[in-house]
């Protein structure tokens, strides 16, 4: 048990460097007395997400900072980092539990029980109501027939581990079965092996379930290790949620690192890196201070060249669809012969005549592209997607900053000119009245008579 205490203050709050967040003043809580785990883990407090008015993000909200919405990202296994978006939660219903593509015998209400399921950003496991856990310990089980079964890192709990994974991350899929959480309307999130386990302290190349019984009590909790490597939103507002299977590290440090990496050497076109670009209006709902306004990829296609070429607006009309863009957004930046197969650099650019695309839009072009979620009709043949990259807008030169001002001016002169001109034209023609006017009884010369 952990329990912690003190008393409420009031400060200035500041979100660091990499926010456009300005210093805001909130109430927090000030400890002096922590027990159990608050004491003796590494940070130094908590940080509350939920609703509340004491809560931080309840706070900001109703100060109009930020939407009513949050978004998390926890880094894997073996790699560290993240993101957290400031910027809402509502438990998922109807919620069923799938081990290997087989649908556990679960009735969905039993994800339904006392609080119901609970999504946790600060616990670190899951844990299921009693019949769920043994349902899926024992259809986990069942696929491990390679696997040793061997005793958990402490002895005071009751761990389910296996021996003979192996040590590579990466390569568990091949030991361990793939879980699907599935929710209303058949929304799922696919589990890998790191989402459900955590690695043996004391046996190299073992690894424990990090999904556990919840005692007695009926609610679903779901903690951290559900959501590694995955985007979390939580739409408060809506009362939605949203998952993004993507690399948390590698989304963390495209966005907020100079030098990402550079594309295909294949093509002589160059690609900016994703450098800070600080002109343009502020966004409060993602942190740091990068803008995206372009978002480029290679792909290469197992069709050939000829064969592509005459299609290639058909094709990006269905990356288009596939990225939930328009299809104007999507334009060809090179496309060359690679073999028989073909390899085709894209940008895909923010909507209308804005200048860069919004937090949530770029994020979920990101994530459709890392995890290769593009899907496309089998006459184009098989695809890879080799590179990706984000750019900021790029920066107008100075005919394009001035343009309108200089075009104003050329227009204000010419209204001039063409007035003044006018005026002179009008002033000729009145003194040629002039001159040319004589009284009734003037005598003509005879040289301007003029026989009829």
């Amino acid at each position: 048990m952990s329990s912690s205490s003190g008393v409420l203050g009031e400060d200035i709050m500041s979100f660091g460097n990499e926010s456009e967040l300005v210093p805001q003043r909130a109430v927090f809580g000030c400890e002096n007395v922590e027990t159990g785990d608050l004491y003796s883990q590494h940070a130094d407090g908590i940080m509350g997400l939920g609703r509340g008015d004491l809560s931080v993000v309840d706070q900001l909200v109703d100060r109009g900072v930020i939407s009513d919405s949050f978004s998390l990202c926890y880094g894997g296994m073996d790699i560290g980092g993240g993101a957290m978006v400031l910027g809402g939660f509502s438990p998922p219903v109807d919620m069923e539990l799938h081990v290997a593509g087989k649908q556990l015998s679960l009735k969905p209400r039993v994800f339904d029980g006392k609080h119901g399921t609970v999504l946790d950003s600060g616990t670190t496991y899951a844990y299921l109501p009693e019949a769920a856990f043994l349902a899926f310990k024992d259809a986990i089980i069942k696929e491990l027939g390679s696997l040793k079964r061997i005793r958990g890192p402490d002895p005071n709990y009751n761990d389910i581990c296996f021996s003979g994974a192996g040590s590579d991350v990466s390569e568990l899929s091949k030991s361990f079965p793939t879980v699907d959480m599935v929710f209303g309307k058949g929304q799922k999130l696919s589990l890998s092996p790191e989402n459900y386990l955590f690695r043996h302290s004391k046996v190299h190349g073992a690894y424990c379930l990090g999904i556990f019984q919840n005692g007695k009590d009926p609610t679903t909790l779901l903690g951290g290790i559900i959501v590694r490597n995955t985007l979390v939103m939580y739409d408060r507002e809506h009362d939605k949620i949203g998952f993004w299977k993507t690399n948390c590290s590698e989304l963390w440090e495209r966005l907020h690192i100079a030098g990402a990496p550079p594309p295909m050497p294949s093509t002589s076109e160059s690609t900016n890196s994703t450098a800070p670009a600080p002109a343009g209006p502020p966004q409060h709902d993602f942190p740091g201070q990068f803008q995206v306004g372009l978002v480029t990829f290679y792909m290469s296609l197992s069709v050939k060249y000829s064969d592509l070429k005459p299609r290639m607006t058909e094709l990006a009309q269905f990356i288009a669809q596939e990225l939930d863009v328009n299809a104007s957004q999507v334009q060809l930046l090179n496309f060359t012969a690679k073999g028989n197969d073909s390899l085709i650099r894209w940008a895909i650019l923010p909507a209308g005549s804005t200048e860069y695309f919004s937090n949530a839009t770029a994020m979920g072009i990101i994530a459709r592209l890392a995890e290769h979620r593009v899907q496309l009709p089998d006459t184009f043949g098989s695809y890879q997607l080799v590179e990706w990259n984000i750019e900021p807008p790029p920066k107008q030169t100075w005919w394009q900053q001035h343009s309108m001002v200089v075009v104003v001016s050329i227009v204000v002169a010419l209204v001039l000119g063409l007035s003044a001109f006018g005026g002179w034209i009008i002033w000729r023609r009145t003194q040629q009245t002039l001159n040319s006017y004589r009284p009734v009884d003037a005598v003509i010369p005879e040289q301007e008579l003029q026989p009829l």
